[in-house]
Order: C-alpha cells, then structure tokens, then sequence
C-alpha cells in the first residue's frame, strides 16, 4: 500500500508505517502524478484535494489533519466513492490559547482589563464553542453568533449585527464557504464600534483583506489581530504591518494539536480499511517542558491570568518571527510563511499544566480551572 502524505504532518511513521510505504512531500506540491498510485492521501489545509488531483487514482482514503474542510471536495468524494475523514476539534484547544494570548496583549498595550470587555465569538463550533466556555467560565461577558446552531438548537444565539453593535472585542471562528467568504466586509469593518479589536483566527477570507487595509490608517481606533490571511502563503505585507498581532496561520500549531490530528486520521483510516488501532497517542506525546506551577495564595488574580497564558504561550514570539520573514520579493515571502510552519517550535496547550495553590484561595482556583488547567 502507498501513502502519500504531507510532509509536515508528524508522527507520519509511528502511526502509519504499518500500512505500507510512505511518501512525503510538501503539501501544496503535491500533484495528480504523485497520487496516481496511492492508495491513502494524507493532508493539511495547503493541499486543494479534488476531481482535478484524484481523478484516475488509486486513491480510496483521503484524511486531512485539520478541522476545516473547505480544500477537500467532499460532492467528488462521494461521487467516486472515496472515504475521507478530517479531524474535528484537534487543534481547537490551541487556538483558545492564541485568542487569550491575543487579548492579554491588546489588553497590555491599551492599559485595559480584559475582564472590562464585551466579547463577540463569530462561529461556535469546535473552536469557537470552546473559547465561548473559557470566557464565559472567566466571568466575562460574551454575545454568539452561529446561525447554522441557532437554526438548530435555538438559545441565546445573536445575530452578526448585534455582534458589530454590542462588542468591542470580535473573534472569528466559522469555515469558509460561500455564506463566509468576506462575512466582514468594507460596510461591516466600517461599522466596528470604536476601539473595537477584531481577531481573525479561522480562514482568511472570511475578512476581506483589502477593504481592511484601507480602513485600519483611517480607523486607528481598530486593533486587528490576522493569523490567516487571503492568497495564503502570499500575505498583504502592508496589511501585516498595520495588525497589532500579524502571524502565519499558527494559532492551532500546537504540539498536541498536531499530534492529536495524525491520531484522528489513523482511528478513521483504521475504521475504513477494518483493521485494529496498534498505536495510541498517550504512549507518543512527550511530556511538557513545564509541568506545574506553584501559586502563593496572596496572587493578584490579573496577574495569575497572564502568568499562566503566558508560561504556555504567547503569540507575540510568533509575531515578531513572522515580521522578519516579510522581506523581499512575493517568492522569498511565500518561502518564508511556509519554512515558519515547518519548522514551528514546540508549544504545548494550557491544558496540560498543573497548578498547585498554597493557601486558600478560591477565586484563584476558579480561575485556573476555568483556563482549562489542572488544580493540584
């Protein structure tokens, strides 16, 4: 059996090498020739798999080790009868720590409290609903936008313009399709109350790039965050430069996400080929370079906060690496954003760590366990 997968995708051997032979290669290289053969077609979101790329093919499985499915052609899948599965919620928990990384610097640099804000989460699924439980468990206040849920569930959903209206803090998590394409637009931008921050951590084009461009030199008010960004890998370097935060779509890039997206695609390979799981994730994930934090009772709760997002990760070092890659001609700059994604440096999730407290303090405890960290 050939595998053909991205090369950027870990633990490609561990999990897969019992199925047969592995061929790496960079995600947006691979081509109809490389998967003429291949049995299994493994991806990350750089890699448009459609009729073009698998017609012809051996191709019975397709996996991508990512949440979103917006590059895969699931109405060709299901025409040729191709198996594919993605990986729902694996990098979720990363992206919560970018957006709280996010904030608490915008907070930093304005000299607010964050706990002051009025937060809108745009798309509530598997990243957007966790962030929506971390906030919400911070006692912060926070309005929902998800009309797909709201259609189907009904509760205390808003709509996009009570989001514009009532928030000075805007988060973007919804795929991309044809509903999102642009969802903020030049109007939508234009009508941002003032001061508002917009983070934009789902797809690029769900922020129109241009209009945003334009707005922010008149609009000094808006602070944007941009993690991913239209034309990816090419990114508007004027754009970049006026984003307080501008990074190279890394905010899932954590360690366990990626790991915990291999994992996925291999339980799904496993149940589609009919063979059993001979590899777990707990046997492979190597244990965090911090453990555990021990916290006097007497801590300023603002500053616990920040301690821990921080100890764990802080998106101003992937800010500054992305500012220095965005020299030169468009070729170079596109080479850099992807060497930056292959070669991320470890970052693990806040979730993995471990607090003790020294003393009684409860409103301490609830904000660790709110974080998602665990209390010792």
């Amino acid at each position: 059996m050939l595998i053909v997968a991205d090369e950027n995708i870990p633990l490609l051997d561990e999990f897969f090498a019992g199925f047969g032979r592995i061929r790496r290669l960079p995600g947006r290289a691979i081509g109809a020739a490389d998967v003429r053969d291949a049995d299994l077609l493994l991806v990350r979101s750089v890699t448009q798999v459609d009729r073009a790329l698998l017609e012809g093919s051996k191709v019975r499985f397709v996996g991508t080790c990512t949440i979103g499915t917006d590059h895969l052609d699931l109405d060709y899948f299901a025409e040729a009868g191709i198996a594919w599965s993605s990986a729902p919620g694996c990098n979720a928990r990363g992206v919560v720590d970018y957006v709280l990384g996010s904030i608490l610097a915008l907070a930093e640099r304005e000299g607010v409290d964050p706990a002051t804000r009025v937060y809108g989460v745009v798309g509530a699924g598997q990243v957007g609903g966790r962030l929506v439980d971390v906030l919400q468990a911070l006692g912060w206040q926070v309005l929902v936008c998800d009309p797909p849920r709201q259609a189907a569930e009904g509760g205390a959903f808003v709509d996009l313009q009570r989001i514009i209206e009532a928030c000075d803090v805007i988060s973007l998590h919804t795929p991309l399709d044809a509903s999102t394409r642009h969802l903020f637009d030049a109007r939508r931008l234009a009508a941002l109350q003032p001061g508002t921050w917009l983070i934009n951590a789902s797809r690029g084009a769900v922020v129109d790039n241009a209009a945003l461009r334009e707005l922010l030199p008149v609009r000094r008010d808006l602070q944007a965050v941009l993690d991913v960004w239209e034309g990816e890998p090419q990114v508007d370097v004027e754009l970049a430069a006026l984003c307080q935060l501008a990074t190279p779509h890394i905010a899932g890039y954590s360690l366990d996400g990626k790991l915990r997206g291999t994992a996925q695609i291999y339980q799904a390979c496993c149940r589609v080929l009919g063979v059993a799981e001979q590899v777990s994730l707990a046997d492979l994930l190597p244990p965090p370079w911090l453990g555990e934090l021990c916290i006097d009772a007497s801590a300023e709760p603002g500053w616990l906060l920040t301690s821990l997002c921080r100890a764990v990760y802080d998106p101003r070092r992937d800010d500054a690496d992305f500012r220095r890659s965005l020299v030169g001609e468009a070729a170079t700059r596109c080479a850099a954003f992807d060497h930056l994604r292959k070669h991320y440096p470890m970052r693990r999730e806040i979730d993995g760590l471990r607090v003790g407290l020294q003393g009684e303090a409860p409103q301490l405890a609830r904000l660790v366990q709110a974080l998602g960290a665990t209390l010792v």
